[in-house]
């Protein structure tokens, strides 16, 4: 299994793409969000990536830089398909207010030829939580992180070989989550910026961590490898760095702030 970053920045970042992400499981994809428009195609395009491997794209909630680029992920399957150079279909697992939002947006958008794939071969389908769901040799729990700003899903997933990696979306840890964070093995959440850049960037105001408020949170609840993303993009040149330098003020395990396009290896 194999983590790509397609992209590591917040909502309005010019120099990174908006969050999102891949797990690889041999030449299958599962996408989760697709970013705020069409430079999903390039990122796929740089990360050696096609549309024929994506048969699952989770999303976690409607913000625009999560769920725009669904519209041109439809777009490139039901080309795809039209071409054909795609063999199965594409399951977009999302809640029902981002499928009564995105399902009509596409079918607007879409020429005719397109979006006569759509709810045949491309299905967006509601999940719930507790729901569990099955791709790429992985299970996948569905829970609700409990969101102050708009309904947002994450997911436990059980990993091939037994670890367990859990995805946060891009909102703050809410203690009602903890049975699906605690002593996981790959933890995913957002930190959008250094805490001592909270007066410059504001993440309080916008529901969101600081880099030591996650490794605190990781420390405490026995997080193996820690994955931050979802950051600003002012110093991406020593953001690695800088990151992962106040992370290990107060977390023991592995900590990792990936650049966009960048690749983990989860067989750790």
């Amino acid at each position: 299994m194999k983590l790509t970053l397609l992209g590591t920045g917040n909502a309005m970042v010019t120099r990174c793409y908006n969050t999102c992400f891949a797990l690889q499981n041999g030449q299958e994809l599962l996408l989760v969000d697709a970013g705020g428009g069409n430079g999903i195609l390039r990122q796929m395009e740089d990360a050696g990536f096609s549309f024929s491997q994506v048969h699952h794209l989770f999303l976690t909630h409607a913000h625009t830089d999560h769920a725009l680029g669904v519209v041109w992920v439809v777009r490139a399957v039901a080309a795809a398909i039209n071409k054909g150079e795609y063999e199965g279909d594409l399951t977009i697992w999302c809640h029902d207010e981002l499928k009564a939002l995105l399902e009509p947006l596409c079918q607007a958008l879409l020429a005719q030829k397109l979006r006569v794939h759509i709810g045949t071969r491309i299905r967006f389908t509601e999940i719930r939580p507790g729901d569990t769901l099955s791709a790429l040799g992985m299970t996948l729990t569905v829970f609700d992180i409990h969101s102050t700003k708009a309904k947002q899903y994450g997911f436990s997933a059980t990993l091939p070989d037994g670890q367990r990696l859990t995805c946060l979306g891009d909102e703050s840890y809410n203690p009602v989550t903890e049975g699906y964070v605690r002593h996981c093995d790959w933890l995913l959440t957002e930190a959008f910026c250094l805490y001592d850049d909270r007066d410059i960037f504001h993440p309080y105001e916008k529901h969101h961590s600081t880099v030591l408020d996650a490794a605190r949170m990781a420390q405490e609840l026995g997080v193996k490898h820690l994955v931050l993303y979802h950051t600003e993009d002012k110093t991406l040149t020593s953001r690695a760095a800088r990151y992962t330098a106040e992370a290990k003020t107060v977390y023991d395990g592995a900590v990792f702030v990936p650049e966009d396009l960048e690749t983990l290896d989860l067989s750790r």
